[in-house]
């Protein structure tokens, strides 16, 4: 990961957003990833799969964002040396620029944030290589805790995937979603 050179998007007049792919052993000592599903109760994406993030406060970087976070909306307090690395940048239909960071966690203790998060879920990254994973018609998307999720999420779960389990050094470019994101 650390080697990996993300793209970066210039896009002033977007909401600027910092998310991450949270790694760390489930219970049974196998790495997962953290996946959650937004509250329903939210004005922008709810319901929705999502990983842990959000906008950034005044004066934060996108780090600072990620790991405050981070901890409001799973529990997790994690540091900058849990920073493993970042991937591309990602413009979304609905004006969000999220920047993408990938983060260990040796604790695997999560609390959702019940404001936030209807369900936090520890899915194994062996998922993202099963079968049918990803699909791409007619939109890159992954099968995952029995439901289908869409780019955004997807399209940094698939960088994810090639970059840090594969190895391969592949850039996003643009990855159509789903109308309901757009909002």
């Amino acid at each position: 990961m650390r080697e990996f050179e993300p793209l970066t998007v210039e896009a002033p007049e977007a909401r600027a957003a910092a998310v991450g792919v949270v790694v760390l052993p489930d219970e049974k000592t196998q790495p997962a990833f953290i996946l959650t599903r937004r509250v329903t109760t939210l004005r922008r994406h709810s319901g929705q799969w999502a990983l842990p993030g959000g906008r950034l406060d005044p004066g934060e970087s996108d780090e600072q964002a990620v790991l405050r976070e981070i901890h409001e909306e799973i529990g997790l307090k994690l540091s900058s040396s849990d920073v493993l690395g970042r991937l591309d940048d990602f413009l979304s239909r609905s004006g969000h620029l999220m920047t993408p960071f990938v983060l260990w966690s040796s604790d695997s203790n999560l609390s959702a944030n019940p404001h936030e998060v209807d369900a936090a879920f520890k899915v194994p990254l062996d998922d993202l290589d099963r079968d049918g994973n990803p699909n791409r018609t007619p939109l890159l998307s992954f099968n995952l805790v029995n439901s289908t999720v869409y780019a955004p999420t997807a399209a940094i779960l698939f960088q994810f995937r090639e970059v840090a389990l594969h190895g391969k050094s592949i850039h996003l470019g643009e990855v159509e979603q789903p109308p309901f994101a757009w909002r």
